[in-house]
């Protein structure tokens, strides 16, 4: 008798869990008796979606990426990186990603702020989550998968993961394409690349492994002559001999920040580079090049033909 009525309790109980299951599947996970914490914070997560109506959005691969899912209709600010397409322009300015103020942020009265890893100041961010404003980070890697990462993570969180994962493949076959044909050069052959990011004051800035040039120009088929140090430091007159770089990359800049290819090899230990042999200077748009978003295929067919002579990347 006993057995009998475990059994019966035993099907009431599968027959309720079933019609609760059918009726509310959503919170079938947090009914669970051991159901895990992740999962009752994930439901409780999705319960209370982040207005994105009106949206500020910094850094400029992320800008890009809310227009190549056709959802810049919710943008009302930017930032200053966020300069592409041309329609970003239009938008009001909230300041640099790394010198945000949190009044200019607050002024157009956000529903929500999306910004790429490394935007501040902390104490910025700080006023700004302060404020009740839901705050996205966009983790920033600056690799192929860190490009696909940032689409999912923009598209969570407008809540259009359809569109990201589309935009996914889209960017991940393009991709895939350009650095497969990058990537047919033998590394004997495979050219040195310094990637200067300032030059004033005849102090050589250059960006070490762990950067995005550092990323590019690995993607494109060439070597960081640089690449023996992490982030962006400044070089000594030996480090930079010693690197022989066989072409100087730069972003096209204006004003004080330029140096023009002759300012550039007159400085003593760059003179004495294979680059300075041949007056090899590719100048690209920072955007393009650094920012690894959805457009990073044609930077790595653009770097990697003008590193190899078959046209030239000025766009």
């Amino acid at each position: 008798m006993k057995t009998l009525y475990d059994l019966r309790r035993l099907r009431s109980w599968k027959l309720a869990l079933a019609l609760f299951a059918v009726s509310t599947p959503f919170i079938l996970p947090v009914a669970l008796p051991d159901g895990p914490s992740f999962v009752r914070a994930a439901v409780a997560q999705d319960m209370q979606k982040a207005d994105t109506s009106r949206l500020v959005s910094v850094g400029g691969a992320v800008t890009e990426i809310i227009y190549a899912l056709g959802e810049e209709g919710r943008l009302v600010g930017r930032d200053s990186t966020s300069v592409y397409p041309e329609a970003t322009h239009k938008l009001p300015d909230v300041g640099y990603m790394r010198q945000l103020s949190p009044e200019g942020v607050i002024a157009i009265n956000p529903s929500a702020i999306i910004a790429i890893e490394g935007s501040g100041p902390p104490e910025t961010l700080n006023v700004l989550k302060d404020a009740k404003i839901p705050f996205q980070t966009v983790s920033e890697k600056y690799d192929r998968e860190g490009i696909l990462d940032k689409i999912r993570t923009v598209g969570d969180f407008l809540g259009v993961p359809e569109k990201a994962a589309s935009l996914s493949n889209q960017v991940k076959a393009d991709l895939d394409a350009a650095v497969a044909d990058a990537a047919k050069r033998p590394e004997s052959e495979r050219k040195r690349v310094i990637f200067i990011l300032s030059a004033q004051g005849g102090k050589i800035m250059a960006a070490g492994a762990h950067t995005a040039a550092d990323g590019i120009i690995g993607l494109s088929g060439a070597m960081n002559a640089t690449g023996t140090f992490s982030g962006y430091k400044p070089l000594t007159d030996e480090a930079i001999i010693e690197a022989r770089p066989d072409v100087v990359l730069m972003m096209t800049r204006g004003g004080g920040h330029a140096a023009s290819d002759d300012e550039l090899f007159a400085h003593p230990a760059l003179a004495l580079t294979p680059a300075a042999k041949t007056k090899t200077v590719i100048r690209m748009d920072g955007l393009h090049l650094l920012g690894f978003g959805p457009r990073t295929a044609s930077t790595v067919r653009a770097l990697n033909a003008a590193i190899y002579g078959k046209t030239n990347a000025s766009q």
